[in-house]
């Protein structure tokens, strides 16, 4: 077992070493401000993705309104509903029904 752990460290040493330094020199290679430009491409990505959370959006709307309009027309179960409160709860009414 202590072998193996040796060799382990051995193995990490050697390539924390070797390795690291390497990929450190690709990492800190930055693009020449004339080689980076905003192209077409992520402009259409961007506006899919404008378009996908505005369908979203509405889609979750109309969902919300038929919703609204099943359980109005009582269609749901009406013991999951909670009790209304009639009342607004102020700081002189505790707010717990144990007190």
């Amino acid at each position: 077992m202590p072998l193996l752990v040796l060799a382990t460290a051995d193995l990490l040493s050697n390539l924390a070493t070797g390795v690291a330094p390497l990929l450190l020199s690709f990492a800190d290679q930055a693009p020449d401000d004339e080689d980076v430009k905003a192209g077409w491409t992520a402009f259409a990505i961007f506006l899919l993705g404008v378009a996908a959370v505005a369908f979203l959006g509405w889609s979750l709307t109309k969902q919300l309104k038929r919703a609204k309009a099943a359980d109005e027309a009582g269609l749901f179960d009406p013991s999951d509903k909670p009790a209304r409160r009639t009342t607004i709860p102020s700081a002189e009414q505790p707010t717990d029904p144990d007190r």
